[in-house]
């Protein structure tokens, strides 16, 4: 038993020991290090502030439909008067007679198409084009994760395909393709006059930016509306759920603009003025910076002051914005980043023309690293901020400071073309 506890207080001593050898030779290599350097980037510093607020447009929201809704139209697509927005199915099985449908249409197609061609070298060659630019754009659509053309590009593909199988690879005579024609358009022609009976089309009664999202505020706010928004208005009008509309068929966005409205503290509501440009960053799916015009600036309570932006530009990609957060940046310095312990202020020698007493002056830079020597660099503060400073170069030629320079931020004894032992 004595043996045993012997073996743990040997153990245990030796993991201390290790312990205390390997954190004192991480401490000596720390401060015995006679420089650190950091790496200067171009960077940009806002003056700005987080504002949470609502979107607002004229919005026309379509009936719910009894059936199955099928949208034709897809999200931020623009649609006129009169053109077909949803077609609504009767029951599953009108519904498949319209997927049946549009088979045949793209069959028939490409049926007219194979008869039309002669079957000569050109056209196979055409048409191996053709389908080698179709899937160019399709592969090119998917690599930036843009699937807003998806379908059609994926239709393109196939009836390429097909159409050069009907062409070339069947081996079916002029005459067989003809009959097959004839024989599809009277199932096309059987089928529309059932599906007409089983479907109806849903089209617009305005023309507007179609959206699939209902959320229950389009009753609630409008541009008309917005005008009599208070703080504590605008306040209750977030803390509202949204409601997604049970079998609606969608909404058109009718207005040429949207406007986004929100509160801020006075002070900083006191820096804008009613049809100035403003700036605005949005994140999410819609990440850029929008300018957008100070429309209102409404009535303050309990210190914050309510402020409308107009914008119109980007309708069709903000038909699912409601609720949303933004930065309002009120102005912006870009220049280099250097952290504060990089900054130096150094005397020179002040030449006097007229040959008077020698003097001197402060001169405000960091020293960078360049073939294993110091060199001052001048700079010019633009931005201070919480660790870092904002500068710009002072000078022109190879001896100012540029982004990639390496500086050195803790060092003692710097000077001007001092050697570095890396």
């Amino acid at each position: 038993m004595k043996q045993g506890n012997f073996l743990i207080t040997f153990v245990i001593g030796a993991i201390s020991v290790a312990l205390a050898i390997y954190f004192g030779i991480y401490a000596y290599n720390t401060f015995s290090d006679p420089y650190q350097t950091t790496t200067v980037y171009t960077y940009t510093a806002h003056d700005s502030v987080e504002l949470d607020g609502l979107l607002i447009r004229e919005e026309l929201v379509l009936p719910p439909q009894n059936g199955i809704v099928e949208l034709t139209r897809a999200e931020g697509e623009r649609v006129g008067v009169g053109q077909n927005v949803a077609l609504v199915y009767r029951d599953s099985q009108a519904q498949a007679d319209q997927a049946q449908l549009e088979a045949l249409e793209l069959e028939i197609e490409l049926l007219e198409y194979a008869i039309g061609q002669g079957g000569d070298v050109a056209s196979a060659a055409r048409l191996d084009e053709d389908i080698l630019q179709s899937i160019v754009g399709l592969r090119a659509s998917a690599a930036l994760s843009d699937y807003s053309e998806l379908e059609d590009q994926v239709l393109s593909v196939k009836s390429g395909v097909l159409k050069r199988g009907y062409v070339y690879g069947d081996g079916l005579t002029s005459g067989q393709l003809t009959q097959q024609l004839r024989d599809l358009n009277d199932q096309r022609a059987g089928l529309r006059q059932r599906s007409a009976a089983a479907t109806i089309q849903v089209a617009a009664p305005r023309a507007g930016v179609f959206s699939n999202l209902v959320d229950g505020y389009e009753s609630l706010l409008t541009l008309d509306s917005a005008l009599q928004l208070t703080p504590a208005s605008l306040r209750e009008l977030m803390a509202r759920p949204e409601e997604q509309a049970a079998g609606g068929t969608g909404k058109l966005i009718t207005s040429r603009h949207w406007e986004y409205a929100a509160t801020l503290p006075d002070l900083q509501a006191q820096r804008l003025r009613e049809g100035d440009t403003a700036t605005l960053r949005f994140t999410g799916d819609f990440s850029r910076d929008v300018d957008m015009e100070v429309a209102l600036i409404g009535p303050s309570e309990e210190g914050r002051t309510l402020v409308i932006f107009s914008c119109n530009r980007y309708m069709s990609q903000t038909t699912l914005l409601r609720r949303q957060a933004v930065e309002l940046i009120f102005d912006s310095w870009t220049g280099l980043r250097i952290p504060k312990s990089a900054l130096r202020l150094v005397e020179a020698p002040l030449d006097d023309p007229e040959g008077g007493a020698s003097s001197t002056y402060n001169r405000m830079g960091v020293y960078a690293m360049v073939a294993g020597r110091t060199e001052f660099k001048e700079v010019e503060l633009i931005k201070e901020g919480s660790d870092y400073y904002v500068v710009r170069p002072v000078g022109t030629g190879r001896k100012i400071l540029r982004a990639g320079d390496k500086i050195v931020t803790q060092a003692t004894g710097l000077q001007d073309g001092l050697l570095l032992e890396y």
